[in-house]
C-alpha cells in the first residue's frame, strides 16, 4: 500500500512538472519570435519570387501579384509604372520565372513591424527567339507588417564582396 501511494505521488509530481514545462514552452518569447521570423521569411521569399516572375501572356495577373506582394513606396512605384511595365513586357514578349534557392531573415523588429531578408534565386528569362537566359542573384528585401501580413516595401541587389586573400 505504501509503495502504491509513493508511486501515485511520483506520477502526480511528474505529470505536474511536465504540464508546467509545456506551459512555459507555449508561452516562451523565443517560440513566438521564431514563429514571427518563419512567417517573415516565408512571406519575403514568396514576394521576391513574385517580383521576379512575369509572363507576357498573363501580364495583368503577374502585375497584380507584384502589387499584392508590396506596400509603401515600392507599391506606389509599381502602381505608377504599371502601364510602362506592361508595355515593355508586351513588346519584348518575355517570360521570366524565378525559383528561390535559399533565404534568411537578416533582421526582425516585431514591435516596429519591420524585417529584412536576403533571398538567393535563380531567374530564367525566355525570349521569343534564342535560348533561355539563366541568372542567379541575391536580393535584399525590407518587409513591413501590414493588416494583410508581411509585404515587401523595398527590394535591391545584395552587394557582392571580394573573396581575395
Amino acid at each position: 500500500m505504501l509503495a502504491a501511494l509513493a508511486l501515485v505521488v511520483c506520477a502526480a509530481g511528474a505529470a505536474g512538472w511536465g504540464g508546467w514545462q509545456r506551459y512555459e514552452a507555449a508561452h516562451d518569447d523565443a517560440a513566438s519570435f521564431a514563429q514571427a521570423r518563419d512567417d517573415a521569411l516565408a512571406a519575403g521569399e514568396q514576394a521576391v519570387q513574385n517580383m521576379n516572375t512575369l509572363d507576357h501572356k498573363e501580364l495583368e495577373q503577374g502585375l497584380d501579384s507584384w502589387e499584392q506582394s508590396t506596400t509603401g513606396d515600392l507599391h506606389r512605384q509599381l502602381v505608377d509604372g504599371r502601364d510602362d511595365f506592361a508595355r515593355q513586357i508586351a513588346e519584348a514578349k518575355t517570360v521570366s520565372t524565378a525559383k528561390v534557392l535559399s533565404g534568411a531573415v537578416t533582421e526582425l523588429d516585431e514591435r516596429a513591424g519591420r524585417a529584412g531578408v536576403m533571398v538567393a534565386l535563380r531567374v530564367t528569362v525566355t525570349a521569343p527567339k534564342g535560348e533561355p537566359a539563366v541568372k542567379e542573384s541575391r536580393l535584399l528585401g525590407t518587409l513591413t507588417r501590414t493588416s494583410g501580413g508581411w509585404k515587401l516595401s523595398a527590394l535591391g541587389q545584395a552587394p557582392v564582396g571580394s573573396t581575395g586573400g
